[in-house]
């Protein structure tokens, strides 16, 4: 009994671990912002020598905002994006299948061009004389919109230097269906010199926390980065502020994101050009992280193409996967991966023939508990017969009174002869705790249930019962197992016993729908196992379990 109180004392540690981080994450203090730095005024980013390419040349222009100018608004079954003419820059970018946390009626914005809170993609070339994000592009304005039966559309942007000759044309290819969107340069030098090709491709980022973030759900918010030596990298804006990140910044693969709650941003080289990879604190609250690409030298008279994909979507699993390596794993399951994937990869195919994620979870709960019903019911078979015998050891602890040695004696003869084991009552709750937090991680990240209903008042399983009906029942099912338990023989901890189904409720009101109605459906689950093998214990049979 000591330690199957050790182990409910885990999982309720478990649950206020997480509570625990995410009022750091909140409530951390920010780190201190350099106030000579401005970030709009930020050039093109310097490659290192190793890279063999040019040092950047910043702009001369020194604005404290984002520039605005002459904008294309694309419109496609599933984006709907605004590219700025100052950079080419990709500055908003709604995904009109999604909802925002905290507005249904609102489509959910990834990139926005906002003074408080900034996220856009942009792209450039490095070196004197060519374009960066803060070059003035010509563009036809407008709304480009993907329709009839086309598969794709194109918006065009161009940049020529008179004096040099210098001809850069920028293209935003988009496609039906998809959240990929391809970044086409074409470099033509019509020049008398050769001209050094270091593109570079980043994102500009508030370090702030997406809207509507839940207080109590703590999700990474940030900079990532994959390479095929070092795998998926985070890299955490206080620690690009403070000057302590730590990534693999050159590789001849691999790629740089943006990740946040159910949603990456991720700019997506292809082939094995050789690249840089870099984040840098731009002041006021913002920051960047790109990559730097090596495409060589283009002699006079020659053009050259190259394109990169950029990703910028939902955290689809199927999607991440085929789109890029490595791309999976921006969503981020924790230390148990290994059993997340294949929780969620059985919720998608019960989901397939439900029709419905609530049932998928409840279908899920039922299989998991068949599936260790042996385990399980051996162990509810040891509570069973250690509540049988509760007035006995009572009466051991009256003998012996303070003697703990002799008392602990005793209960092990006691038990030896009853052929207990009681570390057997631990392995119900033992063998739930990495099926709990897998299934936590699981339904925090899956994007596929984001706003996904169940039944009645269950309109999305991905936040908080809005009634606290599961969080209730959730609690009265919890004391109801306490009840059918061995009760401790120290009053305190029958209280302790007693207190923490009421703590779990209180916490698992902030906890997803979702992974409530999981626990809820495996204390009723477990009730009826437990409440079987008692009256069987109690009425001298043998339940169909095997030996305790």
């Amino acid at each position: 009994m000591d330690n199957q109180r050790l182990i409910l004392f885990i999982v309720f540690s478990f649950s206020l671990l997480l509570l625990w981080e995410a009022w750091q994450d909140k409530n951390a203090p920010a780190p201190s912002v350099p106030a000579t730095t401005s970030a709009p005024a930020a050039g093109a980013p310097t490659p290192s020598q190793t890279l063999n390419a040019p040092a950047a040349t910043a702009p001369a222009q020194t604005q404290t905002g984002f520039a605005k100018g002459l904008r294309a608004v694309v419109e496609t079954d599933v984006l709907r994006a605004s590219i700025d003419a100052n950079g080419g820059d990709l500055r908003e970018l709604q995904l009109l299948p999604y909802r925002e946390t905290e507005d249904k009626n609102q489509v959910f914005t990834l990139f926005e061009d906002t003074q408080a809170r900034p996220y856009l993609a942009q792209s450039g070339l490095v070196g004197p004389g060519l374009p960066t994000h803060r070059s003035v592009f010509q563009l036809n304005p407008g709304t480009y919109r993907l329709s009839g039966g086309a598969v794709q559309l194109e918006v065009p942007l161009v940049w020529v230097d008179p004096a040099t000759g210098v001809r850069v044309e920028k293209t935003y290819v988009f496609k039906r269906g998809s959240y990929q969107i391809a970044v086409k340069t074409r470099v033509i030098n019509g020049g008398t010199e050769p001209i050094d090709l270091t593109p570079y491709y980043q994102f500009t980022r508030h370090g702030e926390a997406p809207r509507g973030e839940s207080f109590f759900l703590y999700t990474y918010t940030g900079p990532a980065f994959y390479t095929d030596a070092k795998k998926f990298q985070k890299v955490a804006f206080k620690d690009i502020q403070e000057g302590k990140a730590d990534f693999e910044k050159t590789a001849d693969n691999g790629w740089v994101g943006l990740v946040q709650h159910h949603f990456v941003s991720a700019w997506l080289p292809e082939g094995s050009v050789k690249r840089e990879y870099y984040t840098r604190a731009l002041g006021d609250g913002l920051y960047s992280a790109g990559v730097i690409l090596a495409e060589g030298t283009l002699a006079p008279g020659q053009q050259k193409t190259f394109t990169v994909p950029l990703y910028a979507g939902p955290q689809s699993q199927s999607v991440l996967e085929k789109t890029a390596p490595g791309l999976d794993l921006a969503r981020d399951y924790g230390w148990l991966t290994p059993l997340a994937y294949p929780i969620f990869w059985s919720l998608e195919k019960i989901e397939r023939i439900v029709g419905n994620w609530g049932w998928a979870i409840i279908i899920l709960t039922i299989l998991i508990k068949l599936a260790l019903y042996p385990l399980s019911a051996a162990g509810y078979k040891s509570m069973a017969k250690m509540k049988k015998l509760t007035p006995r050891l009572q009466q051991l602890k009256e003998s012996y009174g303070d003697d703990r040695a002799k008392l602990h004696q005793a209960m092990a003869e006691m038990y030896k002869t009853e052929k207990i084991n009681p570390l057997g009552g631990c392995l119900p709750i033992l063998i739930q705790i990495p099926v709990f937090i897998a299934l936590y991680w699981v339904l925090l990240a899956a994007v596929e249930m984001r706003g996904a209903p169940w039944l009645g008042w269950i309109t999305d399983l991905t936040a908080p019962d809005p009634w606290f009906i599961l969080p209730v029942l959730m609690g009265i099912t919890s004391i109801l197992q306490v009840k059918l338990n061995p009760q401790p023989m120290d009053p305190m901890q029958a209280k302790i016993m007693m207190i923490m189904p009421v703590a779990f409720t209180v916490m698992f009101v902030f906890f997803p729908a979702g992974l409530v109605l999981y626990w809820v459906v495996n204390n009723i689950l477990s009730i009826a196992q437990q409440w079987a093998i008692n009256r069987q214990v109690e009425g001298g049979g043998k339940p169909a379990s095997g030996k305790a």
